[in-house]
């Protein structure tokens, strides 16, 4: 039988080298599409659009991965921009918001990956730090810290314990978007992930990277979740 279809975000380098070529490409690291098809899903992968598509494009999938990747320009929220935050990536927010708002709209299952996570969180009008300090030992490098879920939520059904994450961020959620709680916090309190709690939509992000881990099981949710969508039974 057919694997679910999950579509994850990629975005554009203007100047990528690889063989002959050194031309703008449309990219994602590989451990996205891995750990979906680990997880027992088959991966697409979604290049930016017009943000007018995006409806249409999900009609084609049975889950979404928004990835991770730069800062969310705070003008999407309403904030002056801090000196640190990074430069804007306009095309790529505008397409990622669409196609969060129009998941959330048609009910597709969504997992939204560190600035994914961001970006959902702002999808449903929430806010962002624009900087952390002391969060990770040596800010710019790939660390691992501990994260504790937060009891009764989807994420703590899934993963029970305290768990190791692969984690690289600068920025946290501040304030929560419309209807979404905290499932998990780091140990100085920063919001590790959020989700929708109605148990008939599985809309969750984690401020970590599952693609650089070999944990599946957040991931085998989404799927499962995809699977009844698109009646797709999972093996």
């Amino acid at each position: 039988m057919p694997r679910p279809l999950i579509g994850i975000t990629t975005y554009v380098e203007e100047s990528t080298r690889y063989g002959v070529w050194d031309v703008p490409a449309s990219l994602v690291p590989t451990g996205y599409h891995e750990l979906v098809q680990a997880a027992g899903g088959a991966a697409v992968l979604l290049p930016p659009d017009e943000p007018g598509w995006a409806a249409e494009v999900l009609s084609r999938v049975d889950g979404l991965v928004v990835a991770g990747g730069p800062d969310v320009d705070p003008v999407h929220y309403g904030a002056a921009r801090d000196p640190r935050t990074g430069a804007p990536a306009a095309v790529r927010d505008r397409w990622e918001l669409a196609l969060i708002n129009a998941a959330l709209e048609a009910d597709v299952p969504v997992l939204g990956i560190c600035r994914g996570m961001q970006a959902l969180n702002v999808a449903l009008g929430g806010t962002l730090i624009q900087h952390i300090d002391g969060h990770v030992d040596t800010p710019g490098v790939m660390s691992w810290h501990p994260v504790r879920p937060v009891p009764g939520t989807r994420y703590a059904d899934l993963v029970p314990e305290e768990a190791q994450v692969p984690t690289y961020h600068h920025q946290a959620v501040e304030r929560l978007g419309r209807g979404l709680v905290a499932s998990a916090h780091a140990l100085d309190g920063t919001v590790e992930a959020i989700e929708l709690p109605d148990p008939a939509r599985w809309v969750l992000g984690v401020q970590w990277h599952p693609e650089r881990d070999d944990d599946t099981r957040v991931m085998a949710s989404l799927i499962a979740a995809a699977a009844v969508r698109g009646a797709v039974p999972v093996a």
